[in-house]
């Protein structure tokens, strides 16, 4: 077998092998030391800690024996930290602190818990926030992630386990819920500047796969009229501003209609659509917590469809 030898130094000396150090020093010795430089005796220190003096003397020696320098000087009545202790002192003050914000935090990291909410944007309100509000001051140990969005988008989320709880809106018994409420449509054109009359029709939509999108053109052919689709957006908002700017007529929930838009009727040929719903949704094992908003969540629906 090949043994390699250490090679020599130019002087032809061969160097000894370096010494291995620990570069971490163990908590409890750290705590020892501490305490023994606060106290200024191994014994009253002992006392403070629940040991012995000869255990706090070997915590002492092994650490000094690890940093390569005395630490403490032992005097006849008290005990004083050398210069090396003086400096591992400062340092193991702020690693001992640092310690227990690491125990406190993950203490409390054991008791939270995070529910994670998806709601329409239509939905994203004074009265949704003052409902979690009022949630998040009984649990103060809950976490609230928020999602808003297109339903579409929160019913995926939420099929894939990214979300806990859901309220989306859909046609009318496409899933099981645990509560649902029937959600009034209006046509809407600009109040300022009306398109009904144009031709073709200009229309504003979500986006395909978007609710009301098919409804919206479906209703429009069933007129016999000629459309085109002038405007396209994800948002909410952008579908309630571009119809009250005069970009193209669309079909919203009642509760998403402002003073800016004017409401079509069978008069103008469009009839009422009555196949959408609100649907809130979590599953049957979710947590309690999951199941407490879902209520709060029901009672405030409630409230507003009397």
């Amino acid at each position: 077998m090949l043994e390699l030898q250490p090679l020599p130094d130019v002087d032809g000396t061969v160097a000894s092998p370096a010494r291995p150090q620990r570069s971490l020093f163990d908590l409890d010795l750290l705590r020892a030391i501490v305490t023994v430089a606060d106290c200024g005796s191994f014994t009253t220190a002992a006392a403070r800690l629940h040991s012995t003096q000869s255990t706090i003397s070997q915590k002492i020696r092994r650490l000094e024996d690890m940093a390569g320098h005395p630490l403490l000087v032992r005097g006849n009545r008290e005990v004083h930290p050398t210069d090396a202790g003086q400096t591992l002192l400062g340092i193991a003050r702020q690693m001992l602190a640092l310690n227990e914000q690491m125990r406190e935090a993950l203490a409390g990291a054991t008791v939270a818990i995070t529910v994670r909410l998806g709601v329409p944007e239509d939905f994203v309100n004074a009265r949704t926030t003052r409902l979690l509000a009022s949630f998040n001051r009984r649990h103060p140990q809950v976490k609230l992630e928020v999602t808003s969005g297109l339903s579409r988008d929160l019913a995926s989320g939420y099929d894939h386990g990214e979300l806990d709880l859901v309220l989306v809106k859909q046609r009318r018994s496409s899933r099981q819920a645990v509560a649902c409420w029937p959600e009034p449509m209006r046509w809407i054109d600009s109040a300022r500047a009306p398109c009904i009359g144009l031709d073709p029709i200009p229309l504003v939509t979500f986006p395909p796969l978007g609710l009301y999108r098919d409804d919206l053109i479906a209703a429009v052919e069933a007129m016999g009229r000629r459309w085109r689709i002038s405007f396209t957006s994800s948002s909410l908002s952008g579908i309630q501003g571009a119809v009250a700017d005069g970009m193209g007529i669309s079909l919203l929930p009642a509760r998403a209609t402002t003073g800016d838009h004017r409401i079509l009727t069978r008069r103008q040929g469009l009839p009422p659509v009555e196949s959408m719903e609100i649907a809130l949704l979590h599953r049957p094992n979710a947590d309690p917590l999951v199941g407490e908003l879902a209520a709060r969540f029901a009672r405030l629906l409630d409230r507003e469809r009397r």
